[in-house]
């Protein structure tokens, strides 16, 4: 009874007693299903917990303290007796093998996950000079701009009208994969709903619906969209497409600026992983090609302004490189929990291993994030002979990847590294999302793409590492895809053939 009539306080005695805190996990059934996320910190370790217990008692009023003082005696006892309770076993999560079945991109190198990979193969620039507002007066006047893009059949005409282009491109992105992944409607019907779920996220959201709001505003309130607020937040693309979907499952939106997309994919496998989702569409969108989203970028001197001269302006690694380039779209992974894909008899493209985040600002001295992704997903680093690098062509962010890339992975005579910014450009949020495929596609054909206007690589780089002009062969055995995002967010996930 203790356990129930005292919650807050038992679970914060619990988390202080450093004794007793692995055994907090099924202190408090009934706070389960309303805070699972805390639920589960407390039982991987203590630091968490702790800091939970103790707000939690702050919301407690005076009376409520007086109450639980009284009761102490009960709670401590459940804290001292854990073999009182019984304690529900957790699936271990390496049990529950993550693949991927299914991928679906919009990206200035097309709309199609082949298309897209072939047209890198074949070093194809997506750059081009913007066509879809006067930027003559910006001293940057190029991107990675989607010229042809419809969403007929994929999105509800009403909708489409009133929606931001990062939520079309997510949603169509996100059907494609369904599709490309063989999971008809018919299908979909047939699945436990309430285990699919989307996890799609952008750094930006929906910008264009919130400049257009404030261009309303100048005249009345009252001219203003009523769809301004919901469609420019980020959760609401995701939110949109399980809704269309019908799917009940894990649904939300993470924005960690242009880390956005691993952390979507790797938070979308852990929840396969845990036993908590078997089919998780997964990745980022973004649309930030409007006169706020250029000028903003321009505004903090991070762009290239090789506007003659298209598509050699994004150049990592090289010594001429000045900034990167804007690009735009939406990268989607179906994931899915392996027994699951294998009963409905599903092309298996990869298998996810695993991954991790970083941050810049919690400690100097923290791994980097590739040393931590090794860790979760039971990697040695020298397993690991393909990178796809954030290398987003600027002067020091691509030099500090190269170096840690090196260190972690350098003692491996087969690597081989390479961006795919070269030819999309970056895309911000999305463009893990794109990468991912770029990496999955590695796997299953066997060449990795070449790294575009590498014509002059600073003296530091090994140009043995780097992939030359052209594709090269690589049988691919464990690839690893890098992001790292405005703000210290530091992040790589791990992909490998399936067998």
């Amino acid at each position: 009874m203790a356990a129930v009539a005292a919650p807050p306080l038992s679970t914060w005695l619990v988390a202080a007693r450093s004794s007793t805190q692995a055994e907090c996990g099924g202190a408090d059934e009934h706070h389960h299903h309303h805070h699972q996320q805390q639920h589960q910190c407390c039982v991987g370790g203590g630091s968490s917990t702790v800091m939970f217990g103790p707000r939690r008692r702050r919301f407690l009023g005076g009376g409520a303290r007086r109450r639980g003082a009284a009761r102490s005696g009960m709670a401590m006892a459940v804290a001292l007796q854990p073999e009182r309770r019984t304690v529900e076993k957790k699936p271990d999560v390496k049990q529950r093998r993550v693949v991927i079945t299914g991928m679906g991109v919009v990206t200035p190198l097309g709309h199609d996950p082949d298309v897209f990979y072939n047209n890198l193969l074949d070093g194809v620039s997506g750059i081009s000079e913007i066509e879809r507002f006067d930027c003559s007066t910006f001293p940057t006047r190029i991107a990675g701009e989607i010229k042809s893009f419809s969403t007929d059949g994929w999105v509800a005409p009403k909708l489409a009208r009133r929606m931001d282009k990062f939520m079309l491109y997510l949603i169509t992105a996100g059907k494609k994969a369904l599709e490309h992944g063989g999971l008809t409607e018919e299908l979909r019907n047939e699945l436990d709903k309430t285990r699919c779920g989307v996890l799609i996220g952008s750094a930006m959201g929906g910008m264009k619906v919130f400049n257009d709001a404030i261009e309303a505003l100048r005249v009345s309130y009252k001219k203003m969209n009523p769809f301004c607020v919901p469609f420019a937040t980020t959760n609401m693309g995701s939110a949109i497409l399980a809704m269309d979907l019908g799917w009940m499952g894990p649904n939300y939106s993470i924005s960690t600026a242009c880390a956005t997309s691993n952390f979507c994919i790797l938070n979308a496998a852990n929840h396969i992983r845990r036993g908590e989702a078997d089919v998780m569409l997964c990745g980022g969108s973004d649309a930030p090609l409007i006169p706020i989203g250029l000028g903003g970028f321009v505004a903090c001197r991070a762009l290239s302004q090789r506007n003659s001269d298209p598509t050699k302006a994004s150049r990592p690694w090289d010594v001429d490189r000045d900034g990167f380039v804007m690009g735009e779209g939406a990268g989607v992974l179906v994931l899915e929990e392996l027994e699951h894909a294998k009963q409905r008899g599903a092309k298996i493209y990869a298998e996810f291993l695993g991954g991790s985040f970083t941050c810049d600002a919690y400690h100097m001295t923290e791994p980097h994030p590739e040393e931590k992704a090794l860790a979760d997903s039971g990697v040695a680093r020298e397993e690991i002979n393909y990178v796809n690098a954030h290398a987003t062509s600027t002067q020091s962010g691509d030099l500090k990847e190269y170096e840690a890339i090196v260190r972690c992975f350098g003692q491996n005579p087969q690597l081989r590294v390479n961006s795919t910014k070269s030819m999309t450009g970056h895309l911000i949020g999305a463009a893990g999302g794109i990468e991912a495929v770029a990496a999955i596609q590695a796997i299953r054909t066997g060449w990795v793409h070449p790294n575009l206007n590498l014509e002059n690589p600073e003296k530091i780089v090994d140009v043995g590492v780097l992939v030359g002009s052209q594709k090269e062969r690589c049988i691919v055995n464990v690839a690893l895809s890098n992001s790292f995002g405005f703000g210290g967010h530091n992040s790589s996930i791990l992909f490998a053939p399936f067998k």
